[in-house]
């Protein structure tokens, strides 16, 4: 197989439409040895004008640009901001906390707001929210207006959520763990690109006469432009599913199961939702040549579906399960109180609060971790060395979800790979964490080679994690999603406090050997947890 899979239409589920891979030969599961499994198209990276591109394409990007908006104070905040508002370091970690805080909250709303309105909406909504307080981020003047605007500002983080529910709607479940790593991972990058573009730009006005004060002010306008064209671009040229409006997926499931010939009478036992074509109204007689001008119309759709992209043959109970337990219901209160109490929930709150809180945490604070134990960095070499733990997530998290992805597809789709996967990620950050706070942090060569393979690890965890998301409570993705994505800002929430209380902000060392612990006893505490609940209908 060549690289043409990288900007081709990728195969189909005939059900639900979403993006997959079909595999040439019998899975393992039915006797083929891992080693003859050969997968077809897959993600087309290369290919923004196809349906599934674009959706991918505007995933990522659009988290990125958040993602750098979001964090667009730290890289300055380690010099220039701080002395020209004259905050105090316990000043500055609070306003990490306060931004942590924010986005908590609105990750928490954005996922059942996902799966109600759909995740496009959402994305798009959220970029434009959070594009106001960016503009008016210059406004600042002291700390109490740093942490109003950071406050704000937060909301970008929450599109994460979206995100990843996004790409979970146009990937199926034997894919969707790369898709959703790399949009992550590229997203996450975004951490990166603050603290390289940041200084950069406020560099190159400061080059151009303009006073410090002045300077970090003007920087933002480079971001809140990305955010607005991102914002609408996104809102303009993508589609909420890949059978089109979210309001009408539960026509298309029904109108895809009768199509391969499901029939009607199982779909109304089986695919028992509102507005289902179950509930449309009975048309009145038709001539013979309008039912044959009908179905002409229908031949031409799926000519043209096929056309766009090839679906798979399944079974027809892998075709129920899909219809029944994988399509995305409007959420209740007690359906989502039920998804948000069960031990899978948990786990994913628990491990993700690991992995992304932890990230979080440190991103805020390695330049001026850097600074101080390494200060003829300067402000600028330092910001420019953090952004390698941003980078990073270019290639790291992509690698986590991938790893997850062949572990379920090469050895029998056990999920219990992947939640092992999680947990291995989890324990091996713990140990480098305490690794990095117990050594000298003034040898330069050792501090950066274990904070770099820290980083694969921690980073990788995040990929993982929502690998193995989608095939839990998949009729509520937006829901978990929103959680374990809430859990994530609650991890860095908890973990910026215990950097802003070792001794008063400064003891950063202190502060990685206490995150470690917590990583290795948090993942071990739940790693006994099965990956799916008992008796779940779909995302095996």
């Amino acid at each position: 197989m060549g690289l043409d899979y990288l900007w081709k239409a990728p195969e189909v589920n005939p059900i639900n439409l979403k993006a997959c891979r079909r595999f040439e030969t019998t899975r393992k599961i039915q006797g083929c040895p891992a080693n003859k499994l050969q997968q077809a198209r897959s993600v087309p990276v290369l290919n923004p004008f196809n349906k599934y591109g674009a959706a991918f394409f505007f995933s990522w990007m659009g988290f990125m640009i958040a993602f750098w908006a979001w964090y667009t104070f730290p890289p300055l905040l380690t010099v220039t901001i701080r002395d020209d508002l004259n905050l105090t370091p316990a000043q500055v970690a609070n306003s990490n906390i306060v931004s942590l805080s924010s986005t908590l909250l609105m990750r928490l709303l954005a996922g059942p707001a996902c799966d109600k309105f759909g995740s496009r909406l959402v994305f798009g909504g959220l970029l434009l929210l959070g594009a106001l307080p960016v503009g008016l981020a210059p406004l600042v003047q002291d700390a109490t207006g740093l942490y109003i605007s950071r406050f704000f500002i937060g909301v970008l983080g929450a599109t994460f959520v979206p995100c990843q529910v996004w790409c979970t709607g146009f990937f199926d479940k034997n894919i969707v763990g790369t898709a959703n790593a790399l949009a992550g991972g590229w997203g996450n990058a975004g951490g990166g690109i603050t603290y390289f573009v940041m200084p950069a730009v406020f560099d190159s006005f400061r080059d151009r006469g303009y006073s410090p004060a002045v300077a970090w002010r003007l920087t933002f306008i480079v971001p809140l432009i990305c955010i607005i064209v991102c914002g609408v671009g996104l809102i303009l040229c993508c589609e909420d599913t890949p059978m089109g409006k979210w309001s009408d997926r539960h026509l298309h499931i029904q109108e895809n199961l009768r199509n391969q010939g499901v029939e009607d009478a199982t779909l109304v036992n089986v695919v028992n939702v509102p507005g289902g074509i179950t509930d449309r109204p009975e048309p009145s007689p038709a001539p013979a040549s309008a039912d044959e001008e009908r179905n002409s119309s229908t031949k031409s759709r799926k000519d043209e579906s096929h056309f766009d992209a090839q679906a798979i043959d399944l079974s027809r109970a892998e075709m129920l399960e899909t219809a029944q337990g994988e399509t995305v219901a409007k959420p209740s209160l007690r359906d989502s109180l039920r998804v948000a109490v069960s031990p899978q929930t948990i786990f994913h709150v628990l491990t993700y609060a690991c992995s992304f809180g932890g990230e979080l945490a440190i991103n805020a604070i390695l330049s001026s971790y850097y600074l101080k134990n390494f200060p003829h960095l300067g402000q600028t070499g330092a910001s420019n060395w953090a952004a390698m733990f941003g980078f990073l997530n270019f290639v790291t998290r992509p690698l986590g979800g991938i790893v997850g992805d062949l572990l379920y597809n090469y050895v029998g789709r056990d999920l219990w790979w992947k939640k092992g996967w999680i947990v291995l990620c989890g324990v091996a950050t713990g140990v480098l964490l305490v690794l990095i706070g117990q050594l000298d942090p003034h040898h330069e060569p050792t501090m950066f080679g274990l904070i770099f393979l820290m980083a694969v690890f921690h980073e990788a965890g995040n990929g993982a994690n929502f690998a193995l998301v989608p095939h839990v409570h998949p009729a509520a993705n937006g829901v978990l999603s929103g959680l374990t994505g809430a859990g994530g800002n609650l991890g860095g929430v908890v973990f910026a406090i215990i950097f802003r209380f070792m001794d008063g902000g400064t003891d950063y060392a202190k502060g990685f050997w206490v995150i470690g612990c917590m990583h290795i006893g948090l993942n071990l505490l739940v790693s006994w947890i099965p990956p799916l609940p008992k008796g779940q209908i779909g995302g095996h």
